[in-house]
């Protein structure tokens, strides 16, 4: 018999070992404290399954519920936050209260800086002639 590894597989084969023993029960009366002990932990565990699985339910029904209050919450806070940048203004240093910061101006790291001078093209072969220099096939070549 194979050994199981997750926890549905191992409850599984538990079960189905039960079952088999509890449809030879005649035969194997000399075992018989030992099944019925183990068919009451297989009773436990079918318990315990599914109070975890009840536990699990309303896990994620309070994990929903958090998420969506937590977002709402977020969402009024936003808007009181705006509000209050609207009373005080939005260079008043009283946000600073709040945890907003106070617009204080671009400031020197952003001042404009001077653009920097254009990269020159890459001179090519043909603007690199110039007419000294040129053949005097390339003039006939024109006409």
């Amino acid at each position: 018999m194979p050994r199981e590894t997750t926890l549905k597989g191992r409850v599984g084969s538990l079960q189905r070992l039960l079952a088999r023993l509890n449809s030879n029960k005649e035969e194997l009366q000399h075992i018989e404290p030992s099944r019925a002990q183990f068919e009451g932990l297989c009773g436990q565990i079918h318990e315990a399954a599914d109070l975890q699985a009840f536990h699990t339910a309303g896990k994620q029904e309070a994990s929903q519920q958090l998420q969506g209050s937590l977002k709402e919450a977020e969402r009024l806070a936003t808007l009181l936050q705006m509000a209050v940048k609207q009373h005080y203004g939005i260079r008043s240093e009283k946000l600073a209260d709040f945890g907003l910061k106070p617009f204080r101006g671009l400031g020197k790291s952003r001042a404009r800086r001077p653009a920097a001078p254009a990269p020159e093209p890459p001179a090519t072969a043909a603007s690199a002639e110039t007419p000294a220099t040129a053949t005097p096939s390339a003039a006939t070549d024109r006409s």
